[in-house]
């Protein structure tokens, strides 16, 4: 598959890279401040901007103890327990609909990461046009079979999932009849560091599993995105916030708008840098071909002298004849009266 199209949106490696926005929590529970989001999203050049919907009833259980507390001294979220994290982070269902109306009054295509059947249904209810599979959910086969019936794009993350997970995860979506997959190569540590990224499983996912690629990218800046376009990435997704210094369960790795419209920018200018195979000038390297040096007489010479290390030499302009004619030519008695500055040619000779 070379190409898939998103509410008009063309994605593929013969389009710059589609560049999702991924507000997550980020909102801190204002519907004004999303929508705020929405705005930055757009004005930064994303193309899409991506919810979550759920609730912490339909993640986790109201405990918060044993597996359901967070106690690890590594984790962002460290001494909460799971239901007051999504408690936080969730997006009200209520504010979907004016998030994705803003979304379109900008021209940014709006859609979320369901996280159960019921969030499928509110989802559908509103018409998205993709759906986006969360790293942690892309062993759910149940909901991945409810997602793909749609038929609308899936746009899966490949977290922690290995060759026969991705590999069933695929199988079930086709087999439900989904035909348009991303898979996006992603990293589950938030933040993620450059030398945990190993985007060069980017081409080999593109092999394997013959759908587009691209990048849920969790790591600071824009150079891990910028080099997974090389590696043939169609998709960059970024989580991202008005300012990390807001506060919010993902402001740490999330980008800022300047940051973002750097992202959108340097993404294309490396898709634009990627063309085809060649060698030879460019059309547009053709009219510098004269600044190559090229041998020229820097002495005034008389006829039936002969060319010196002292009378010819190899510089610029490159309007002479190439300079790998240089030791052919020393010793050659010209034919005439030659000026300082005159450029070599054969009929000199």
């Amino acid at each position: 598959m070379t190409e898939i199209e998103i509410q008009g949106k063309k994605i593929g490696s013969n389009h710059p890279p589609f560049i999702i926005a991924e507000m997550s929590g980020n909102h801190n529970q204002s519907l004004e401040r999303a929508l705020e989001i929405v705005e930055a999203a757009a004005n930064a050049g994303a193309h899409a901007l991506k919810l979550q919907t759920y609730t912490a009833d339909t993640m986790t259980l109201d405990l918060s103890q044993g597996d359901f507390y967070i106690s690890s001294s590594s984790s962002l979220w460290k001494d909460r327990s799971l239901y007051n994290l999504y408690q936080q982070a969730y997006t009200p269902w209520e504010w979907h609909k004016p998030i994705f109306d803003r979304c379109e009054e900008l021209g940014i295509i709006g859609f979320s990461s369901p996280f159960d059947e019921s969030a499928v249904e509110f989802l559908e209810s509103l018409n998205v046009p993709c759906y986006k599979i969360a790293s942690f959910e892309n062993t759910d086969l149940s909901l991945i079979r409810i997602v793909a019936k749609t038929g609308k794009p899936m746009i899966i993350s490949t977290g922690m999932a290995s060759i026969a997970e991705i590999d069933e995860t695929i199988r079930t979506v086709r087999e439900s009849g989904c035909k348009d997959i991303i898979l996006l190569k992603c990293t589950s540590s938030y933040p993620a560091s450059p030398e945990n990224t190993n985007i060069n499983t980017i081409p080999n996912m593109k092999d394997l599993y013959k759908c587009l690629v691209g990048l849920s990218d969790h790591t600071f800046g824009t150079g891990v995105a910028v080099a997974s376009v090389a590696l043939g990435a169609t998709i960059i997704e970024k989580h991202f916030t008005l300012s990390r210094a807001d506060g919010g369960v993902d402001s740490v790795f999330s980008m800022e708008p300047k940051e973002m419209e750097s992202l959108v920018i340097e993404t294309k200018r490396a898709w634009q840098s990627l063309g085809k195979v060649t060698y030879g000038p460019t059309a547009n390297e053709k009219s510098s071909l004269k600044y190559r040096r090229s041998l020229y007489v820097v002495e005034d010479m008389k006829a039936g002298e002969v060319f010196t290390k002292e009378n010819l030499r190899a510089i610029r302009p490159g309007y002479g004849l190439p300079p790998k004619y240089y030791d052919i030519l020393l010793g050659k008695k010209v034919i005439k009266d030659i000026k300082r500055g005159t450029p070599v040619s054969w009929n000199l000779i």
